[in-house]
Parts: C-alpha cells; sequence; structure tokens
C-alpha cells in the first residue's frame, strides 16, 4: 500500500501541473468591447498590458474588414498586399508564438490610415518585461521605442525567427510539458 501511495503523489503532482499550463497563457481582446474597428487608438489599448508567448490576441470585427500581419515598414506605411498572415472571418484569433514585435493591420483600402492597426511587443517565455508599447518601426525594420520606456528592440529577420541572448526561445507550454513528461517516465520506472 505504501508503494501505491509513494507513486500516487507524483502522479497528483503531474497532474496538477498539465492542467494548470494552459491557465498561464491570455487572450487580449484586441479593442476590448470595441473590437478591431476604424477609428481606435491601440496604442492606448496596449499600453500597460505586458504580451508575452504563448498569449493570444482576439480580434473581433464585423464584415468589410481583415487582419493582416505585417512587416513593421508594411506596418509604418500602412502597405497592403505584402500580408503574412491574412484573415477576413470576422474572429481571428492570433497565437503569439515567438518574442518580438508583431504588426498588425486592416488590409482593407484606407482602414489601416484611419486606426485599425495594432504593434504588438511579446515578451520571451520566462522574461520580465514592462508592458507593450505601440513604438514606432523605423524605416530599418527596428522598433524606436517612446521615450521613458524599456521596450526591446527587435528587427525581424529573413527568417521570422527572432534573436535570443540564449540561442533558445521555448514556450512556457512546452516546458512545462517537457517536464510533465519527465516526471511521468519517473513514475512510471
Amino acid at each position: 500500500m505504501a508503494g501505491l501511495i509513494s507513486r500516487s503523489v507524483p502522479c497528483a503532482i503531474l497532474v496538477i501541473l498539465c492542467t494548470v499550463v494552459p491557465i498561464l497563457a491570455k487572450d487580449y481582446t484586441v479593442g476590448d468591447s470595441s473590437g478591431w474597428a476604424i477609428g481606435m487608438d491601440y496604442s492606448t489599448w496596449t499600453s500597460g498590458k505586458t504580451f508575452s508567448v504563448g498569449d493570444s490576441l482576439v480580434f473581433n470585427y464585423g464584415g468589410g474588414h481583415t487582419v493582416d500581419e505585417v512587416s513593421a515598414s508594411d506596418y509604418k506605411t500602412c502597405t497592403t498586399g505584402n500580408a503574412i498572415t491574412s484573415d477576413s472571418s470576422g474572429a481571428t484569433t492570433i497565437a503569439l508564438k515567438t518574442a518580438g514585435t508583431h504588426y498588425f493591420i486592416c488590409g482593407v483600402p484606407g482602414h489601416c490610415g484611419s486606426g485599425m492597426k495594432v504593434a504588438v511587443t511579446v515578451a520571451a517565455a520566462g522574461s520580465s518585461t514592462s508592458p507593450s508599447s505601440s513604438g514606432t518601426p523605423s524605416s530599418d525594420g527596428t522598433t524606436t521605442s517612446p521615450a521613458g520606456s524599456n521596450v526591446t528592440n527587435y528587427k525581424p529577420s529573413s527568417n521570422n525567427v527572432p534573436d535570443s541572448s540564449l540561442g533558445i526561445n521555448i514556450s512556457p507550454i512546452v516546458a512545462i510539458a517537457g517536464t510533465c513528461v519527465a516526471v511521468f517516465v519517473m513514475v512510471l520506472s
């Protein structure tokens, strides 16, 4: 009986760890109750928020709009037609899988210039950074932070993989899932 109990405790811990992991990620509804719309100030919406790898952006909007992820230069100039991804379903969820600044615009001509654009700075998994800021992309693709902020500048590379001081970017979900598997293997042996 003691052997069964000694094996049950690690299993219980494993179950708790594996169920808590999804709770760590947050879903952010872009524009809150106003949604993805013309005339919004999304830099105000992003201020005070800290976005991390594993979080998601939820765009809610009516017909006649799109959510296009674009490069820094296309964001700055509201250039459409070169989207990295695009959706027009009316309910678009974007998983933030990589650290760095991600740029989104409405691809309908004139909408980006009317405010339908948001830049979100995503912190690497496990890092502590100041809240996100929309910043201003410069001509070389980096983001210039507003005065007094500590936003990490990120220049998109041709392979879309962010630079990392450690050389590795691991999602907290992947890290904990790996730990869960390791504990599970130990319990079974």
